[in-house]
């Protein structure tokens, strides 16, 4: 019975301790980054009330991230990846004690914020996608971005609407302080459980350039790289403009709290089904559909800002990202599994992917900041929202040209 129970909720997928382990430290990450870095921003937004600053910041981010990407990718080659992951962890609990110590000045740390933010970025997500790059197979990656996608989800219900709450029970910025410290608890459980999984040293020379000239041999990796940019043309400038958007649309904690609460809601349930019903050969389908309705969804918030709109567009949004990420992370999991030299280059892929991914975010922040260098913010950034908003639609016009041996993509 138990069985039957397993399968019917889970499908027919073999779950090894080092995955469960695995989902549970990503579901822990997830936790504390909704609790805390969804009110970062805004929290700087309220100490500067500049959004050129706020871009600086992460700007900083978006490169000390792929930078610490390449670092990490040697050291991963020589050291343990667990290793890797727990220095991640470590580096994110120092930049929330950072801005703890810092308090009301933090606004005056903003590059050293951004470099340790994206130091534990880097560290951690190298780790975290070279681990799910050898703990899963073909059968079980669907299955593992979609169940990680229902605990991000959960914890994006749970973290900001708490988060918000209490933020908006306290004056000035205690609430903020206690907000924090819990994140730094989170980041702490994640780090113990991460001794309970398997040691993976690697050997090896690390040919991170390789990989980068691979592109030109294999159409595949090209394309995966392509998309890849044009997926942080988007994220670049969208994850800090609509929560800072939306606070100053409501000047509420709790209303952007209850914003990230739907978008969650609607992302825990389609991230459920997308990992269940996105099959092999659905995949390009669904990365146009999901594409599609991200750039639409830009429409909803340019022309007339209120906070039901913004409730709105936060539920299209978190259905429209699990139907893209689900199958396009597969995807790219699948093109790294038939490269060259994939089982020995597996670091150097992941490397270069998250290159193109934050060269993305990167051109995204750099042209909104020369933008509203020269023109009003509220002239210039729903034109910066139509263009860099259709990031995602290009996913698919190069995903499209991915032909896999033995899989219907």
């Amino acid at each position: 019975m138990k069985q039957k129970s397993q399968k019917k909720w889970l499908g027919d997928v073999h779950i090894t301790k080092d995955l469960l382990l695995l989902l549970l430290i990503g579901g822990l990450y997830s936790l504390s980054i909704a609790l805390s870095n969804t009110f970062v921003n805004v929290y700087l937004w309220k100490q500067t009330g500049d959004f050129f600053q706020i871009g600086l910041y992460n700007l900083t981010v978006a490169i000390i991230q792929p930078v610490t990407f390449i670092f990490a990718g040697r050291m991963a080659k020589k050291v343990d990846r667990i290793i890797v992951l727990r220095l991640g962890v470590i580096f994110l609990a120092i930049f929330f004690i950072s801005v703890l110590l810092t308090c009301s000045e933090a606004s005056r740390y903003l590059l050293l914020l951004g470099t340790l933010l994206g130091i534990g970025y880097g560290f951690y997500w190298l780790a975290y996608n070279v681990l799910t790059f050898e703990i899963t197979e073909p059968d079980t990656r669907d299955f593992f971005n979609g169940f990680l996608g229902v605990l991000n989800s959960l914890g994006g219900m749970i973290g900001p609407l708490v988060a918000g709450f209490i933020i908006s029970q306290f004056k000035q910025f205690y609430g903020y302080t206690i907000i924090f410290s819990a994140s730094l608890g989170l980041f702490a459980l994640a780090t113990i459980l991460s001794f309970f999984m398997k040691k993976r040293p690697a050997t090896g020379n690390y040919f991170f350039s390789a990989i980068i000239k691979e592109r030109k041999r294999n159409p595949n990796w090209k394309m995966v790289t392509n998309a890849t940019f044009f997926q942080g043309i988007r994220e670049g400038i969208f994850a800090f403009v609509i929560n800072i958007y939306v606070y100053i649309a409501t000047g509420s904690e709790m209303a952007l709290g209850t914003y990230a609460f739907v978008n969650s809601i609607v992302s825990f349930i389609t991230y459920y089904l997308a990992s269940r019903f996105i099959k092999k050969q659905y995949r390009k389908r669904a990365i146009l559909l999901g594409g599609i309705l991200l750039f639409t969804s830009v429409f909803l918030i340019i022309f007339h800002v209120s906070y039901p709109i913004f409730l709105v567009y936060s539920a299209l949004i978190a259905f429209a990202y699990p139907v893209v990420l689900v199958p396009f992370i597969s995807t790219s999991y699948d093109v790294i599994g038939q490269g060259w030299q994939a089982r020995e280059m597996r670091i150097e892929y992941i490397v270069v992917k998250e290159l193109f991914l934050n060269a993305g975010r990167a051109c995204s922040i750099i042209i909104f900041l020369f933008s509203i260098l020269y023109f009003p913010v509220k002239t210039i950034l729903p034109l910066l929202l139509i263009v860099l908003g259709s990031g995602y639609l290009f996913i698919y016009f190069f995903v499209r040209h991915i032909q896999l041996k033995g899989i219907f993509s």
